[in-house]
């Protein structure tokens, strides 16, 4: 093995290992609510469209088609939390699907700001729908050197702590979709 793969794979390991410890930080962090404090307004569909955007790439090299229908809604909430949830869903949606492609939604029902976020990837059998939120927990193994198992977790308790929810509905080779439930004000 050369020099440089060894230090390439040393690096990789490194930014893994620092990843790992950043979202244990964090999830500390939110169990004892030290985030989710700094609330604002926030236009939501511009933060969901700016997110979107940092992954235009990764759909454009993978041949993923594109979907957005996004409604003008602002809420009231931790913008830097948001952006990491957002972050994550995308990041997923688009590691977990070879083919077809990525659609984001937003809509205003009720006091509610509702997003989805599917993909038309791998899906997961019930029983990893039933833990994919745990910490650590990783149901598709053949992307475990791109995570950590702590995405989603991370995710979980961000929503909980802004006070919204998330649940998953997914299909084993049909994808998967990501709805989060948001009060437009807390």
């Amino acid at each position: 093995m050369s020099f440089v793969r060894r230090l390439s794979g040393l690096a990789r390991s490194c930014l893994t290992s620092c990843a790992v410890k950043l979202c244990v930080l964090r999830l500390n962090r939110l169990e004892h609510r030290k985030l989710g404090g700094e609330r604002q307004s926030v236009a939501l569909h511009e933060q969901l469209a700016q997110c979107i955007l940092q992954f235009e790439d990764a759909i454009e090299q993978k041949g993923l088609s594109l979907d957005c229908d996004l409604e003008e809604v602002a809420i009231i909430s931790d913008m830097g939390c948001l952006e990491l949830v957002w972050n994550n869903l995308l990041s997923n949606a688009v590691k977990f699907t070879d083919k077809g492609g990525v659609s984001v939604s937003l809509r205003k029902e009720g006091d509610h700001a509702v997003v989805t976020v599917s993909d038309t990837g791998c899906g997961m059998s019930a029983v990893t729908g039933e833990h994919i939120f745990e910490q650590f927990y990783q149901g598709d193994t053949s992307h475990a050197s791109e995570g950590n198992g702590l995405g989603l977790a991370l995710v979980k308790k961000v929503i909980s702590v802004l006070g919204g929810e998330i649940c998953v509905k997914s299909e084993e080779g049909k994808g998967s979709t990501f709805r989060v439930i948001l009060p437009l004000a807390i």
